[in-house]
């Protein structure tokens, strides 16, 4: 009896052994399950932003495609590679040169006595991406550099279509992608360029900021900063709008993520010129390399003694659209604010808009600096969501004409680069 009763109390023993052992098995499988449950629920929710997208997707495509095609029948015409023009000129030169030999190439003006052009003024994220293309697919560098222009153009607009849509509706989302493409830059969205690769980063950054998803927006706001020197343009909107949120939002402050963001996000435009700076031997290395191109800051001096030589004593094509382009932001930045949109929003737009205007030198590359600020671009496409469906489609009808028609002068007739 006394055997029988122990070998009960063995029994019971195990099987509480195998209950438990049962139950740790059992919470990580129901931990597992809620995680494909929320992954799932991710994939639907994007799938349905895209669904949303198309409209917008579709009409940015078919403008962008049509710009290609007007510049690579008229390179064809005037015995030029198209892929040259778009992928291996002005700047994507450059680029490309970092792609394959990295950085180190520094060239000594000719024409311009005392300038010195060093490939250290370029930041490193496109031509990265540029040789990673290249390095997987059987491509080469000029190539690769089409390729991840082209990619980042669409999820830029997609980006772009997403911030609309969140603050205004569906229509201000379309509108607002048609006329980011039908921009009289807008040529440059397809060319081997950064422009789009940062525009795509601010996109989905704003969005996280309108949506809380802090370690999102703080992480591609670091990389914005290793895209484009105006990549700090995005870093300092999602500092603003986590610092907003935890002002006004207790709950915020008892989570690490928008603490996180604030840090993480001017990691990459500080960290590139760090790196600069102990390159070249100097903590402020990167502005001397600027200033050694002929370009510095002095808060719109330059700007305005240019446009009055320019009305004054005439100019380019390209000088002329520039003046009109900045007249257009400065409108279109005082109508934002008036309109007040989140904080985040107009601070993105403002610093861009600065950096753009108080810069010195390559005036006529001015509205492509203001590429990326595509919040300007919200008043206006309220104004065209608003308008009849007769109104909207001649207006988009001529921005496309005078956008194509200006691609080509960019890409095909200008002296200065695009």
């Amino acid at each position: 009896m006394i055997e029988s009763g122990s070998a009960r109390v063995r029994c019971a023993a195990g099987r509480d052994a195998l209950f438990k052992r049962s139950a740790e098995v059992a919470v990580p499988a129901a931990s597992l399950l809620g995680t494909r449950e929320s992954a799932r629920k991710n994939v639907d929710r994007a799938r349905g932003a895209f669904a949303r997208a198309l409209p917008a997707l579709g009409l940015y495509a078919a403008v962008r495609l049509a710009g290609m095609i007007v510049v690579a029948v008229c390179a064809l015409l005037t015995e030029r590679h198209p892929r040259t023009v778009l992928g291996h000129s002005w700047d994507a030169v450059w680029y490309a040169g970092v792609a394959q030999h990295g950085y180190g190439t520094v060239i000594i003006s000719t024409r311009h006595p005392g300038r010195v052009y060093n490939d250290l003024a370029f930041f490193p994220l496109f031509p990265a991406l540029q040789r990673a293309v290249s390095t997987v697919l059987p491509v080469g560098t000029v190539t690769a550099g089409l390729l991840v222009a082209l990619v980042c153009a669409g999820l830029a607009a997609w980006g772009v279509y997403m911030v609309g849509e969140r603050l205004y509706g569906h229509r201000v989302g379309v509108a607002l992608v048609l006329l980011w493409g039908l921009l009289p830059h807008a040529i440059v969205q397809t060319m081997a360029y950064s422009e789009s690769l940062l525009t795509a980063l601010a996109a989905w950054s704003l969005y996280s900021v309108l949506t809380r998803r802090w370690l999102w927006a703080g992480s591609l706001a670091a990389l914005a900063g290793l895209a484009r020197p105006n990549g700090i343009a995005v870093a300092a909107a999602v500092v603003v709008g986590a610092a907003i949120a935890l002002a006004r939002e207790p709950r915020t402050r008892r989570s690490p993520r928008p603490w996180l963001a604030i840090a993480i996000a001017p990691m990459g435009w500080v960290g590139y010129l760090a790196w600069v700076g102990l390159r070249v031997g100097r903590p402020l290395g990167y502005f001397e390399v600027q200033r050694q191109w002929g370009t510095s800051f002095d808060f719109g001096r330059y700007t305005t003694r240019f446009g009055q030589h320019l009305v004054l004593d005439g100019g380019r094509l390209s000088y002329f659209t520039t003046i009109a382009v900045l007249f257009a932001a400065l409108l279109a930045l005082i109508l934002l604010v008036l309109d007040r949109p989140p904080l985040p929003i107009v601070v993105y737009a403002l610093v861009l808009a600065v950096m753009a205007f108080g810069g010195t030198r390559y005036f006529s590359a001015r509205p492509r600096l203001l590429m990326p600020a595509f919040t300007l671009l919200l008043p206006a496409a309220l104004a065209l969501a608003r308008a009849r469906v007769r109104t909207g489609a001649v207006l988009a009808g001529g921005l496309a004409v005078v956008s194509l028609s200006y691609g080509i002068y960019l890409t095909m007739l200008a002296p200065t680069a695009p």
